[in-house]
C-alpha cells in the first residue's frame, strides 16, 4: 500500500507535475513562437485518481490574478489529497504554488508543502531570471540555498501553462520528441517527451479530440518500462490533460478530468 499511494501523491498533483515532467521544451525554442493565450484567471480543473472503479484521491488545480512584487501575475494553485481507504491507510495532502508573469509565462516564486504519509517538505523557491539563479527557502528547517539555474527555467507548476501559451501542436508529426528543462527540489531536470498519435477518448462529458504524448520516465522499481506513463491532452485551444495513465509493476492507475470551469475557450465534445 505505502508504494502504490506514493504513486497516487504523484499524480494527484497531476496536472501540474506530471503535465510539467513531460511538457516542457526548452524554452528558449519557443520564444519565436505566438502566444495563443489558452487560459485566463477563473480556471478550475479538478481530477479523480483512481483504479478502476475505486478512487484514490482527488486533485485541483486553479487560477487566480494577482499582484506579485510590482508584477501583473498569475497565480496557480494546486492541490491534492488521498481519500477513502487509501487515504486512511497512507494519507496524502500536497500544495503547489506559482506566480507566473503574465507578459512572459516565466515564474517568480514557486511553493511545494506537502506531507505524504509523514514525509513532509515545504519550500519556497523564488526566480532571478536575470542572474539565472534561484533562492530556496526551506521552511522546516529554516535553511536558505542560492543555486543556478537554466534561461527561462520553469517550476514544475508553471510549466505547464507556459506549454499551454506557447507550443504549436499543429505541425507535431508521430515519433517527434520534446526536450525539457526545469528546475526540482534543487535540480535542473532533463525530460523527453514523445508525441504518439491523435485519438478520440471518452470522457464522462463526452467523445474529446486528444493528443497523445508519452514521457520517457525511468524504468524500475515503479514503472513497468521507459514509456509507462501515458497523457491524453485536449487538441483545442485549451489543451487541457483529460486522462492521464501510469502503469505501474503493480497495476494500472489512471487520473481522469473530474469537474472544470473558468475555461477560455469552449470544452469540444465530438460526435464522430
Amino acid at each position: 500500500m505505502k508504494l502504490t499511494s506514493k504513486i497516487i501523491a504523484s499524480i494527484l498533483v497531476a496536472l501540474s507535475l506530471l503535465m510539467s515532467l513531460s511538457f516542457v521544451k526548452a524554452p528558449e525554442q519557443l520564444l519565436d513562437i505566438k502566444r495563443r493565450n489558452s487560459y485566463k484567471a477563473g480556471e478550475w480543473l479538478k481530477f479523480r485518481v483512481h483504479y478502476g472503479l475505486l478512487t484514490g484521491g482527488y486533485a485541483t488545480i486553479a487560477i487566480n490574478d494577482e499582484v506579485y512584487k510590482g508584477n501583473d501575475v498569475h497565480h496557480i494553485k494546486g492541490f491534492g489529497e488521498t481519500t477513502g481507504i487509501v487515504g486512511l491507510a497512507f494519507g496524502v495532502e500536497d500544495y503547489y504554488e506559482s506566480w507566473v508573469d503574465k507578459k512572459t509565462d516565466l515564474p517568480y516564486k514557486f511553493l511545494r508543502n506537502i506531507d505524504e504519509g509523514g514525509h513532509k517538505k515545504h519550500r519556497v523557491v523564488e526566480f532571478d531570471h536575470k542572474n539565472n539563479t534561484a533562492l530556496i527557502k526551506d521552511l522546516r528547517r529554516n535553511k536558505e540555498t542560492v543555486l543556478k539555474t537554466e534561461p527561462n527555467i520553469q517550476d514544475l507548476v508553471s510549466a505547464m501553462y507556459y506549454l499551454r501559451n506557447n507550443l504549436e501542436t499543429s505541425n507535431l508529426k508521430k515519433g517527434d520528441e520534446i526536450d525539457l528543462t526545469m528546475f526540482f527540489d534543487g535540480e535542473n531536470y532533463p525530460f523527453k517527451m514523445r508525441f504518439i498519435d491523435k485519438e478520440i477518448v471518452k470522457t464522462k462529458f463526452g467523445n474529446v479530440k486528444t493528443l497523445v504524448f508519452k514521457p520517457l520516465v525511468q524504468s524500475g522499481r515503479v514503472f513497468k518500462e521507459k514509456e509507462s506513463l501515458t497523457m491524453w491532452v485536449t487538441d483545442d485551444k485549451n489543451k487541457i490533460p483529460v486522462r492521464i495513465q501510469a502503469d505501474l509493476s503493480v497495476g494500472s492507475l489512471k487520473a481522469d478530468l473530474d469537474a472544470y470551469r473558468g475555461l477560455k475557450h469552449p470544452f469540444k465534445i465530438t460526435f464522430d
